[in-house]
């Protein structure tokens, strides 16, 4: 796994795109020094959501196995409202039209 600046990155593009897409490496974008994100391959990335739902599934059979009272949807809904949803602070701060 290599490590590029993202300055770097930017002159660089299509060459790290097909290292890790064609030569299977990953590489990791840096911003002063510090790893910032990390490029991988499709492949890559399919195992780790992979990985995830496995994740997700183990700790859902564990709640489930605790064997709580549930609560439907429908119940959910009547018990506390319809609330108006939340604008996000990237909303709030559009100009509007």
């Amino acid at each position: 796994m290599s490590r590029v600046p993202v300055v770097d990155a930017r002159n660089d593009l299509a060459e790290i795109l097909n290292r890790v897409a064609y030569g299977k490496e990953r590489v990791v974008l840096t911003r002063r020094d510090k790893d910032v994100v990390a490029i991988v391959s499709l492949e890559d990335l399919r195992l780790i959501e992979q990985l995830e739902d496995r994740i997700d599934l183990a700790e859902a059979k564990k709640v489930l196995a605790r064997n709580e009272p549930t609560i439907s949807l429908d119940e959910l809904k009547e018990k506390y409202g319809k609330k108006p949803a939340v604008r996000s602070r990237l909303e709030k701060t559009k100009p509007k039209k």
